[in-house]
């Protein structure tokens, strides 16, 4: 194997790490900070990237699961945008700490606004969209969450296909929460509830979720770069151990 084959091998490695971190990160998303424990509440981040070059994302709607409604879900205030939340009659109220809920949450909208050149989730960047959610369903692995995404050029892209087991990703994948198991075999946070302490549980949740969706976002990006640094420097090692052998064979 020549240098120059070592070379391109490397280089290919390279472009392959940022290609798939590029389309790993393409779609909507909702990452849960911390847990999602089933029968407690969680602070989640709905991740949208803006994938076009010539348009900015300026609108957004997440649908919520109707086989399992959350009756509290409630969006921490995002800078230029306006957010909606409506709620909908429940079919079969639910029953939360003693009371019956006959209405959740079915939809939540945010609305860029401001001067038209600003507004929204420019060409290259992404926004979070932080939600305290709960309570979450004890009897399901996962919530799947309906987006639609809205660009300035009135595009509209729909993350709404829910994966199939055993098939390929759908082009465009509905957004989905996994569920853990119950802290200590209990009810997650909302045992803490059940005792009138999930409002203040709640808005510690929404008063660092910005924070550690910081963190989550710097973490994800450093991974990416370390690995993209290791297979460059190790391609690098290669082309120099070659080098090395050919000068003391000459």
């Amino acid at each position: 194997m020549n240098v120059s084959r070592i070379a391109l091998a490397g280089g290919i490695a390279a472009s392959t790490v940022l290609l798939l971190a590029g389309t790993a990160s393409a779609h909507v998303s909702v990452q849960p900070l911390g847990e999602a424990a089933k029968g407690g509440y969680a602070s989640v981040n709905i991740k949208v990237p803006n994938e076009r070059d010539n348009a900015s994302t300026v609108k957004l709607e997440v649908s919520f699961p109707t086989d399992h409604p959350l009756a509290s879900v409630t969006p921490q205030a995002v800078p230029g945008w306006d957010i909606e939340v409506t709620k909908s009659k429940l079919a079969k109220p639910l029953d939360m700490h003693g009371k019956k809920i006959d209405e959740a949450v079915s939809k939540v909208t945010w609305t860029a606004k401001g001067d038209k050149d600003e507004a929204g989730i420019r060409p290259g960047y992404f926004q979070q969209f932080p939600l305290s959610i709960g309570q979450l369903p004890e009897d399901a692995d996962q919530l799947v969450f309906k987006a639609v995404q809205t660009y300035d050029n009135k595009e509209v892209v729909r993350w709404i296909e829910e994966q199939k087991e055993g098939a390929a990703e759908p082009e465009s994948p509905a957004p989905v929460l996994d569920l853990t198991a119950p802290a200590d075999g209990g009810h997650g946070a909302g045992a803490d509830d059940k005792n009138g302490t999930g409002s203040a549980h709640g808005s510690d949740e929404r008063t660092t979720a910005s924070a550690e969706a910081s963190d989550a976002s710097n973490s994800d990006t450093t991974a990416r770069v370390l690995g993209i640094v290791g297979i460059v420097v190790g391609a690098a090692g290669v082309v120099f151990g070659v080098l090395a052998g050919r000068r003391r064979n000459a």
